[in-house]
């Protein structure tokens, strides 16, 4: 986990255009307890609450242990009382002054908080790299008519474009989570010891501005008891929506691979389908199987904190194991990137899905639409006249295009017998046939968040828009940090030397 983190960590550096050394030590427990020691020398040397005679000498204690933690192989302690030993060992028990007014709860909770931050990050930047890989195929798809499905059923004819773009709005709203979150993640808890403070002065502020933190837990019980609680409790919440929505969209793809001929299909091979072992006229789609595969098993690790923050008394460590609560941010990652390869792997058969389109009876309600708007014919009655044509239809075997205009003529009389309203039919048969025609259907809709193409033109610039917005917002809080770190390390170099 630990390599993982260290590999991940380079490469989010990366994504946020801050180039970092390939020595740059992974941002993990042994890590932020180290910078965690680092800002608490430097604040308490400043302002009194030790003495700046033994500074130099902690300090350089310090940077030996960290400097040992950072050669290959070394053992790099995740606790405060495996790590303490090396730095008496290091500098002498001198050293413990600086424990004065912490605890592992504080500690312990402040680099949990700081790892999740960590991880919130590279969750929100795999976020915006599927939803922008979403929009950038509905921009490509905006004329491409398609049957969407409603419980099962082709329902109504839709551009493909504003399918995808509704799944987008879906991660958008993921993606407000997180930013939600990461306010509420991002205050540092240290300086409240246990859970009720101490009598030494610690400057709280200065100790979270060092480690990048916007702010505090403002109450010292929350910071160590309830807080941690609830982070991977929201995390995992977030988790399980990205990953209802990585499976939404995979099942209704999954569901053309049983027909014999498909309007969407992956493109083969190239880690997307493999033949079956035994029946080679099959091509399974495996990428779809693999990430619905990662979805679930999101969904599975997102339960564990709630599970274990269940019934327990506050500030049991049941659900804040910082690896493990990680392993759930990553497991949505990974759901998250094979969604974004299944968007580049996808073919899409216009032809064939307009094809279906126009087998099918999925343009019907416009009938009633078109007899109610233009003809004042009652929504109901319109309703009953084209239900009863499908039911015609189907029993006849008959398509869309090719049904008679006379059977409509008496189907309308006979849909409308007994009323006020005229039997005849007010269509001609070139508009009753335009009204079937689902490249129309679609053109010609007028509500706003609709498929037409004005709509699609401003809702594709508007996700395009939020995109660029979240990944700025994403660059900007790793900056913080990192610029945050920075400094801390500039100034306790200028500590850590030996004392005369």
């Amino acid at each position: 986990m630990k390599t993982l983190l260290y590999a991940l960590t380079l490469v989010a550096s990366v994504h946020s255009g801050v180039a970092i050394a390939a020595e740059q030590p992974p941002r993990d427990e042994f890590f932020w307890l180290g910078m965690i020691n680092k800002a608490t020398i430097i604040i308490n040397s400043d302002e009194g609450l030790l003495d700046k005679d033994l500074t130099p000498k902690i300090a350089a204690g310090l940077k030996k242990v960290l400097a040992d933690g950072a050669q290959p192989g070394a053992k790099r302690p995740s606790t405060v009382i495996a790590f303490e030993p090396l730095l008496i060992e290091a500098a002498g028990p001198e050293v413990t002054l600086i424990h004065a007014g912490r605890s592992s709860q504080d500690m312990h909770s402040t680099y949990r908080a700081a790892i999740m931050r960590d991880d919130l990050l590279r969750l929100a930047h795999q976020l915006d790299k599927t939803t922008s890989a979403l929009v950038d195929l509905a921009e490509r798809h905006v004329d491409t008519i398609v049957p969407n499905y409603t419980n099962g059923v082709a329902a109504q004819p839709n551009s493909f474009g504003h399918y995808l773009l509704g799944h987008a709005a879906g991660l958008e709203r993921d993606a407000q989570r997180i930013r939600e979150a990461y306010a509420r993640v991002d205050r540092s808890p240290m300086g409240t010891t246990v859970l009720n403070g101490t009598s030494w002065p610690l400057n709280r502020t200065r100790m979270a501005d060092y480690l990048g933190f916007s702010g505090i837990v403002d109450n010292a019980y929350d910071a160590s008891q309830i807080s941690p609680v609830d982070e991977p409790v929201e995390v995992g919440a977030i988790v399980t929506s990205i990953a209802l929505h990585t499976g939404q969209f995979i099942e209704d793809i999954m569901t053309q691979y049983a027909q014999p001929r498909p309007w969407i299909l992956l493109q083969t091979g190239g880690g997307n389908t493999y033949v079956s072992s035994a029946m080679p006229q099959k091509r399974n789609p495996g990428i779809l199987n693999s990430t619905r595969q990662a979805a679930s098993t999101a969904v599975t690790l997102a339960m564990g904190p709630i599970i274990q923050a269940h019934n327990i008394t506050p500030g049991m460590p049941d659900a804040k194991d910082e690896d493990a609560n990680t392993e759930i941010v990553e497991s949505a990652i990974k759901a998250l990137e094979g969604w974004e390869k299944i968007i580049g792997s996808l073919v899409i058969d216009p032809n064939r899905s307009l094809e279906e389109l126009n087998s099918d009876w999925t343009a019907s309600q416009e009938l009633a639409d078109v007899l109610m708007r233009k003809y004042k014919l009652p929504f109901r009655v319109g309703h009953h006249f084209a239900s009863e044509i499908v039911d015609f239809a189907k029993s006849q075997n008959i398509k869309p295009l090719d049904f008679p205009y006379a059977d409509a003529q008496r189907i309308y009389k006979e849909a409308v017998k007994g009323s006020s309203f005229s039997d005849q039919l007010p269509m001609n048969e070139e508009e009753f046939r335009a009204t079937l025609d689902p490249v129309a259907i679609v053109r010609n809709r007028a509500t706003s968040g609709g498929p037409q193409p004005k709509e699609m033109a401003r809702m594709i610039k508007t996700a395009k828009e939020k995109i660029a917005s979240q990944e700025a917002w994403v660059a900007d809080r790793r900056r913080v940090v990192t610029t945050a770190l920075k400094r801390l390390d500039e100034d306790f170099d200028k500590l850590s030397t030996s004392p005369n």
